[in-house]
């Protein structure tokens, strides 16, 4: 197959690419950016799924998950965001306490959950002894809960209002309860674009050594890059790229998850969204370029279940969790899925579907079940979580 690809690419460029691809070689910048200019969607489909399946077979991971959303008032105004409300004008937002939080995990009592997600709105009463005490609780409560928790733009804020270090603000977080972190608040880092998206957010810098300094710690994490806006293809290798040299340098990444620009309901709703065939290809590239990077997630609830089905033949291996509708972010930024929950079984049929061996994890990529024997009688008995 991968043969045919290689002496098919009619461009000798295309075809150095497509050598280096099979002997396992890493493509450069420049290559990067020429996959997104002259690659067409089945040459670079067909390469990642190649790569895809060398690094994984057929095995696409999912996990049970849900999400809680401390707050969506927010003191950044970035401009690609339909979720926060500036605490100035707030009259829509909502801010949770301890108490109703740990309500939320509560109700998931006796349901195989294995993560929490815990992202927000930058809130400036929400501090970091709040999120410490929030952590401790839901620990107290439910020691085995992994707690996947705060953006670099959260961490940022709270450890510069506590005056304390990175370092400093991260150890007191782990020694609270804290397991491991988001990949959120990336966005494109090169200056360029972020000072035209989300200019009073820490910058790419920032966000790079906040996550340095967590795998420093034992800390894992995930990396994002939200595409499809004002950048060109050169900032999107720009981005990855320095993914890329800080996972050289510290081996803390698990995922890489391209989140695809929604339009609704934000200041930048004059801009056209970018097809599935471009978000085809954005999976594929990644996966090529990506190359130190265990995983490359499809967020299904941001591009739609079936869309997501799609990614699964352009490099990506996991379509992450079960959410359960607790996530607003994407739905009110005009995202497909506007209700986001699937059952353990949809997830598992839908992998299915796509000719791929359905793996339940946990955070840290930990086999908790392997469905892909599972009979469609003991399908029928699946919980619903």
């Amino acid at each position: 197959m991968i043969s045919s690809i290689i002496t098919s690419a009619t461009d000798s460029s295309l075809k150095r690419i497509a050598d280096k691809v099979y002997n396992n070689e890493r493509i450069t910048e420049e290559e990067g950016i020429l996959l997104f200019e002259k690659g067409e969607l089945s040459f670079v489909g067909a390469l990642a799924n190649y790569v895809r399946e060398r690094l994984h077979g057929d095995t696409t991971y999912f996990n049970r998950n849900f999400h809680i959303e401390p707050t969506n008032v927010c003191v950044f105004s970035c401009n690609f965001c339909s979720y926060s409300r500036l605490y100035a004008k707030r009259e829509d937002g909502w801010e949770l306490s301890i108490e109703q939080m740990l309500h939320m995990v509560k109700k998931y009592d006796g349901v195989p959950v294995t993560e929490v997600h815990i992202v927000g709105g930058v809130h400036p009463k929400m501090d970091l002894k709040f999120f410490a005490d929030l952590l401790k609780a839901i620990k107290e409560h439910r020691p085995d809960l992994h707690i996947k928790a705060f953006t670099a733009v959260e961490y940022d804020y709270m450890f510069r209002k506590a005056k304390v270090s990175v370092e400093e603000g991260l150890k007191f977080l782990i020694d609270a309860g804290l397991n491991s972190i988001p990949g959120g608040g990336a966005e494109i880092f090169h200056p360029e674009i972020r000072e035209q998206i989300c200019a009073d957010k820490v910058d790419g810098d920032g966000w790079l050594k906040i996550h340095e300094t967590a795998h420093q710690l034992g800390l894992h994490s995930n990396a994002t890059m939200l595409y499809g806006h004002i950048e060109k293809f050169w900032h999107r290798i720009d981005h990855m790229s320095r993914l890329r040299n800080l996972q050289d340098a510290t081996k803390g990444f698990q995922t890489f998850i391209p989140l695809k620009f929604r339009n609704q309901d934000n200041d930048m709703s004059h801009i056209a969204e970018s097809t599935v065939v471009e978000d085809m290809r954005m999976y594929a590239i990644a996966r090529l370029f990506m190359d130190n990077f265990p995983h490359l997630k499809a967020y299904w609830p941001m591009l739609g279940r079936h869309n997501a089905q799609m990614t699964l033949s352009f490099g990506v291996n996991d379509i992450d969790g079960t959410i359960d509708d607790t996530t607003k972010i994407y739905s009110m930024a005009g995202s497909e899925e506007q209700t986001p929950t699937m059952t353990t079984e949809q997830l598992v049929a839908l992998i299915k579907q796509a000719k791929r061996k359905p793996v339940e994890r946990d955070t840290l990529y930990n086999v908790v079940k392997d469905y892909s024997d599972v009979t469609v009688a003991e399908e029928a008995g699946f919980s619903s979580n």
